[in-house]
């Protein structure tokens, strides 16, 4: 079977830093799989806020994720300090990808990378919006 590649930007608009806390490990004592998720979608909240977005609020339309994808390349343990940078790519007319590394900020070392692929979704008409000009441009698409 073919693995996962996941080709990452030269660069970077967005980086974040998130503690791993006790709750986060499984009982192999390293960061659990589903946790590393939930680091994820921290980072995502805060680079919508580093943008000026508030509860995903983006230029008056939600988000919604339609697909994951994630590349593990190491164990991350109780105590250390991850790196999770993100930068957006393969805009198309509802969405884009955001992708992102988490590194440990100490040694550097790569723990995982991924991207989500985002939708633009009006959460009143239950349906999917054209991503918004103004987030676009922010991003760099």
């Amino acid at each position: 079977m073919p693995r996962i590649k996941i080709d990452l930007p030269e660069r970077f608009i967005f980086a974040t830093e998130v503690p791993i806390t006790i709750n986060l490990i499984n009982y192999r004592n390293h960061l659990d799989n589903a946790a590393l998720l939930a680091l994820v979608a921290e980072a995502e909240a805060r680079f919508f806020a580093s943008l000026g977005y508030g509860d995903f609020n983006i230029e008056g339309a939600g988000v919604i994720v339609a697909d994951a994808a994630v590349q593990y390349r190491a164990e991350a343990f109780h105590g250390e300090i991850m790196v999770i940078e993100m930068a957006a790519g393969d805009f198309n007319p509802y969405g884009c990808d955001l992708l992102w590394r988490l590194t440990d900020k100490a040694s550097g070392r790569e723990v995982a990378r991924g991207k989500h692929g985002i939708v633009f979704f009006d959460y009143a008409a239950r349906q999917r919006v054209e991503a918004p000009a103004v987030f676009i441009a922010k991003v760099g698409g």
